[in-house]
């Protein structure tokens, strides 16, 4: 290899809070010997001096890297987020330094399913309220508002991967279903789709929420959703906080329009296990409430720990973007018998036009060449059919093209 690239095992990967082994495995099996797990958490200077030389990061969701952060990391060229999550990065900022950031959105879709389908049995079943009673000696033995969930109305908000695999193990305990989606979707067995949210919310027995968060899904659920609903109905909520107007839900609860809810995610939540979790649902005996588990399982981080590193390596090998939550996406074939340009650059006239004069001037032939832009950032790869060596002044050359914000050979 060149000298011009920078060797695998000296590209220095910084991962924390305890993200999964399996992406320290696939990392070093992929080459990638410079790796520094650690278990904990960074922030402020200790998260600036940890990454000053880092090249790749790997962080789950409490390490917040800011603007300021990114500005300490000149080496940085890709964040992977160990999560679903994306929103503990600055995105923009990451964008227009040239950083893409990695993803898993979908490898805890099992483990979100099914915490909502065990919520389901709990809230038909009144388990919440006969659990507390007994740890405080009481005996509800009793069949008032206690449900078998056959024959009970499903309405699934948000009919995506959770959304429909929740959907199929719904149908399986002889469930009807119903769901809605801003985007129109296929349904999955023998699920229907309702005409709109409000449809959803007058005919289901319990409504569960798998929406993003949005402008326009914040407080999507307030008073006047609530009140439509069944009366006797239950609400999950394994979406994300700010979806739920808790204090309508707590309102709803305590007047009795609403059986009981199951709630995952919150507006506010503990910065860690040290800070006491606070939320007008507390004390309320028919709410399940999660400290947002439902994809905390061994199998999700495990899935998580290998799609991300994959991800990661994709970039760091071959310049593939495919994944990225703030960057172009671009699928990129495996080099073959040629030398390949990453150019990463403000979206301003001539700047193709400026990368291709390099090399047409040295003599060399362009074997492929793709480029995206999104408005304000443009990424263009090219895939050199000639040797390149040290002197050439390309690297120097590519630096110098105006709007350039990152170049990497991959040589």
């Amino acid at each position: 290899m060149s000298k011009l690239s920078l060797p695998k095992d000296r590209i220095k990967v910084l991962l924390l809070e305890n993200v999964h082994a399996n992406a320290v495995s696939f990392l070093r099996r992929q080459g990638y010997t410079t790796i520094d797990a650690r278990g904990a958490a960074l922030s402020g200077d200790d998260l600036k001096a940890a990454i000053a030389d880092v090249h790749m990061l790997g962080i789950r969701s409490r390490t917040q890297v800011t603007a300021e952060v990114l500005a300490a990391a000149d080496k940085l060229m890709a964040i992977g987020c160990f999560s679903i999550g994306t929103d503990q990065v600055d995105l923009d900022a990451a964008r227009h330094r040239g950083i893409p950031v990695f993803n898993a959105p979908y490898s805890n879709t099992r483990s979100v399913a099914e915490l909502v389908l065990a919520e389901i049995i709990c809230l038909l079943r009144g388990l919440m309220e006969k659990s507390w009673a007994a740890h405080e000696g009481a005996w509800m033995k009793t069949a008032d508002g206690s449900h078998e969930a056959r024959g009970k109305t499903l309405g699934i908000v948000g009919y995506g991967h959770i959304g429909s695999q929740l959907s199929v193990l719904a149908e399986a305990l002889g469930m009807r279903v119903i769901y809605h989606d801003i985007v129109e979707k296929l349904a999955i067995g023998n699920a229907s789709p309702a005409g709109d949210l409000d449809t959803v919310l007058r005919e289901a027995d319990v409504v569960s929420l798998h929406v993003p968060s949005t402008a326009e899904t914040r407080d999507m659920i307030g008073a006047r959703e609530l009140g439509l609903m069944k009366p006797g109905s239950h609400l999950i909520n394994a979406a994300r906080g700010e979806v739920v107007d808790i204090e309508a839900l707590a309102q709803a609860l305590r007047d009795g329009h609403l059986a009981g809810a199951a709630v995952d995610v919150f507006p506010k939540e503990p910065g860690g296990a040290n800070e006491e979790f606070r939320s007008p649902l507390r004390g309320l005996r028919s709410v399940i409430l999660s400290p947002h588990v439902g994809g905390s399982t061994l199998e999700a981080q495990a899935n998580i720990g290998t799609e991300v590193a994959e991800k990661l390596v994709k970039y760091s090998d071959n310049g593939s973007t495919a994944g990225a939550v703030n960057f172009v996406e671009v699928t990129l074939p495996q080099q073959a018998d040629c030398s390949r340009f990453l150019h990463i650059h403000r979206n301003e006239p001539g700047v193709l036009s400026a990368i291709n004069g390099i090399f047409t001037d040295r003599g060399m032939n362009i074997a492929g060449e793709y480029l995206r832009t999104d408005g304000e950032i443009g990424y263009v790869v090219v895939d050199v059919a000639a040797e390149i060596e040290a002197g050439m002044g390309i690297r120097k050359a590519l630096a110098a093209v105006p709007g350039t914000i990152r170049t990497r050979f991959l040589i």
